[in-house]
């Protein structure tokens, strides 16, 4: 795993662990010489894994839309920045870059962009793995509530089984770069 999609929110949220993990991250990311791909803002938890990639020596990607640079939220200061005509053209070119893609606390956005990339990813449109870092319990609701879909036949067995859930840091890349070592084509629905 060269490249990792991190989706997160742009405000930091209320727990200060939410902080705290994305720095971890970004530590993590940065001695395994793995680079930030992201959706290119400077303020929440976008900015705070950005900037402590950056610091650690680590290079990073950014895909933002025009709209959001003229509203002067995009982080200036990354290695790359991809200006992009929307929010459709952000996600497809994030795919493109990355090899894996993980979702840290956020909104609706970062929902958005799990889900597109696991939907993408079952009509065949990539083979890359995906992850959620469930930090401080975030996630819990969201899990059961694939279970639920699950228990009701919405998704299968298998297709639930390829969203990597962890709460450790190491555990989710350790995972994710597994599964960027399986063959293409070699999931299961």
């Amino acid at each position: 795993m060269q490249r990792l999609a991190v989706y997160c929110g742009a405000n930091a949220g209320n727990h200060p662990a939410y902080a705290e993990s994305t720095i971890l991250l970004g530590k993590a990311m940065a001695t395994r010489g793995v680079d930030l791909v992201y959706g290119g803002g400077r303020l929440g938890l976008m900015g705070i894994i950005a900037d402590t990639v950056l610091t650690e020596g680590g290079r990073v990607h950014g895909v933002i839309p025009e709209m959001l640079k003229d509203l002067e939220v995009a982080h200036t200061g990354v290695t790359e920045l991809h200006i992009v005509r929307n929010m459709h053209e952000r996600k497809a070119k994030m795919t493109d870059l990355t090899d894996a893609f993980v979702a840290l606390p956020g909104g609706v956005g970062t929902m958005d962009e799990l889900f597109e990339a696991w939907s993408w990813n079952a009509l065949g449109y990539h083979n890359k793995p995906f992850a959620i870092l469930n930090i401080a319990g975030y996630w819990d609701s969201l899990i059961a509530f694939l279970d639920t879909m699950t228990d009701q036949g919405f998704v299968s067995a298998d297709r639930r089984k390829h969203l990597i859930i962890s709460d450790d840091i190491d555990d989710c890349l350790d995972r994710l770069a597994a599964a960027c070592n399986t063959e293409a084509g070699s999931f299961t629905w």
